[in-house]
């Protein structure tokens, strides 16, 4: 959940780093400092870091994404599972400091990555792309103070990424892949700033993106086949913001986030549900103070899952086709990603903070329990 241009916005609860911040104590890593990172703990992982995306095309093949802290640097973070073990692979990690926010693959040879770089006059896009062999980076449209949050693809030629840019607001990013270059779209930002976290796509003529409003209110747009609009979305607490999404069809979609969102553990979890007409409210699983959801997966209408963590820890969620309920999950960790292939095997990311540092985070679904 990598959204460090947002703690320059004076926007309270849009701090969004500062949602799982406050969730679990702790300081985050010297490195980290300028970036207000969350402080997680669990299980570690053996590389020194964060991990923010995850995806997965088969149960051979999948990346996850963030970031790697050294005592004087950030740098991008990827990770790649190739059936038998993770693996780092080299990517480009340009400016002062770079880190990755999200990934989306579509085969073994195509997969994108994205997120933001520090240069001299502040936060700018970066987005790299997989082909088959090496990651590169690819150009993205200049614009003022901008990070990238979340991206999707439906193929190699067609790709979705979200985010925001602050000029004298902050105002929603939409950059779409032609094939051929990334190009900005327009987006609706409501009146007084807002910003986009999650996309996802379930056809050309049907993709989700969400966030939330400087004001507290929850934001889903949608792209229709020719234009983005702002959809109705229910705002049940004080302060709301969507987090993750993930759609099956264009009649099935889950967004994900917390409401009275604060820096002082009173998140409560929030899954909303479009049924093809409208975003409804379903009742989540709030094992306690503090909790929030940062990811969502779904494989079908009856399978999908939610990843994030409360007051205590991490929180996995699983929707059975007529409700949500948690699924436990090993203890003390803090998540950000999930992706899933099947009923047998699904991925969460996140991070582990300990008095030594912070470490990267991976659980694996394996049909059974979650380790």
């Amino acid at each position: 959940m990598r959204t460090p241009q947002l703690a320059t916005r004076s926007v309270g609860i849009l701090a969004v780093p500062l949602l799982l911040a406050g969730v679990v104590a702790g300081v985050a890593p010297a490195a980290a400092g300028a970036r207000a990172r969350p402080a997680v703990r669990a299980a570690s992982f053996s590389i020194s870091g964060l991990l923010y995306g995850v995806a997965a095309t088969s149960a051979r093949n999948a990346w996850a994404v963030g970031e790697s802290y050294t005592k004087t640097s950030i740098k991008t973070l990827i990770l790649r599972w190739n059936g038998t073990a993770w693996k780092r692979v080299p990517s480009p990690s340009p400016g002062a400091s770079a880190g990755l926010s999200g990934v989306a693959a579509v085969s073994a040879r195509s997969a994108w990555a994205v997120g933001d770089t520090i240069t001299s006059t502040g936060s700018k896009t970066l987005i790299l792309r997989w082909n088959g062999k090496v990651w590169t980076r690819v150009p993205s449209p200049a614009l003022p103070v901008s990070s990238l949050s979340g991206v999707a693809a439906m193929s190699a030629r067609s790709a979705w990424a979200v985010g925001d840019t602050i000029t004298s607001i902050g105002k929603t990013l939409i950059l779409r892949w032609n094939g051929k270059t990334w190009k900005q779209v327009s987006s609706p930002t409501p009146p007084g700033g807002a910003f986009l976290h999650g996309v996802a796509v379930a056809s050309a003529r049907s993709v989700w993106g969400v966030g939330g409003t400087d004001s507290g209110k929850t934001l889903t747009v949608r792209w229709n086949g020719a234009v983005w609009r702002r959809m109705p979305s229910p705002s049940p607490g004080t302060t709301n913001v969507l987090l993750g999404v993930a759609a099956t069809s264009a009649r099935s979609a889950w967004a994900v986030g917390c409401r009275t969102c604060s820096a002082g553990g009173l998140n409560e979890t929030l899954i909303e549900q479009w049924n093809g007409t409208a975003w409804k409210r379903v009742p989540s699983p709030a094992p306690g103070p503090g909790d929030t959801l940062t990811g969502v997966a779904a494989i079908s209408a009856s399978n999908a899952w939610a990843v994030g963590a409360t007051g205590s820890g991490p929180l996995i969620v699983h929707w059975n086709g007529s409700d949500w309920k948690r699924v436990p999950s090993p203890s003390g960790s803090s998540l950000s990603g999930v992706a899933a292939t099947s009923a047998h095997n699904a991925w969460a990311v996140g991070g582990t903070f300990t008095s030594t540092g912070t470490k990267a985070l991976i659980l694996r679904w394996n049909g059974n329990t979650w380790k």
